[in-house]
């Protein structure tokens, strides 16, 4: 999504009362991510895992931005536990489902900007878009390009929080992730910091 790109976005979206919504996805196996904390001088500290095991939790989220109006952050989350035939993520069904809750939840219409993944390409998808196309209008983001979508932010808020966990099992790594989520929901400054670190504006 490029400068012009943005233009138009945001045209679209004030032309149509809409939200301007960005989607991305991330995940969390049992395995901590890297983060700061104490230690003393000369001993690096290390964080024991005791429960290592498999498994994996999946997040999709949205940024969901409007002037005048309080920024949302809606998200879902599956849980994935080596199981035969359980789905190892979201697929592009949870997709259409995430952006029909977004556009029940905010109430009007939705412009919205990801990235060009596969499950975001598929031809369900593409047909989604085009029958909803009154009250949908999608952009998609460059390749590689994380700084300029505000939900990264919202996930590396996560990932500082739960980074020192040493988790037991997937199922309390999932309620840290969710915990998080909630409190950022609650701080739509948080939502809107994440918008500033991108460059990104939404007035003209």
């Amino acid at each position: 999504m490029e400068e012009g790109d943005l233009a138009a976005g945001k045209s679209i979206a004030a032309g149509r009362g809409a939200w301007i919504v960005f989607e991305d996805e991330a995940g969390q196996s049992m395995t901590p991510p890297r983060a700061r904390t104490w230690g003393r001088i000369g001993q690096t500290p290390v964080v024991r895992v005791r429960g290592r095991g498999s498994g994996r939790v999946s997040m999709a989220g949205m940024t969901c931005y409007k002037p005048g109006e309080r920024s949302r952050l809606i998200y879902a989350i599956r849980e994935y536990r080596g199981r035969k035939d359980e789905p190892k993520g979201f697929g592009w069904l949870d997709f259409r489902d995430l952006i029909v809750r977004a556009r029940i939840q905010l109430g009007g219409p939705i412009v919205l900007v990801w990235d060009n993944v596969r499950l975001h390409l598929t031809a369900g998808m593409r047909a989604f878009i085009e029958k909803n196309a009154e009250w949908l209008t999608v952009f998609h983001l460059p390749t590689y390009a994380p700084d300029l979508n505000p939900q990264e932010g919202i996930w590396s808020l996560v990932k500082r929080e739960i980074g020192n966990l040493a988790a037991a099992d997937l199922t309390q790594i999932t309620r840290a992730v969710k915990r998080r989520l909630k409190r950022i929901q609650y701080r739509p400054e948080l939502v809107d910091g994440c918008l500033a670190t991108t460059g990104l504006t939404l007035e003209d």
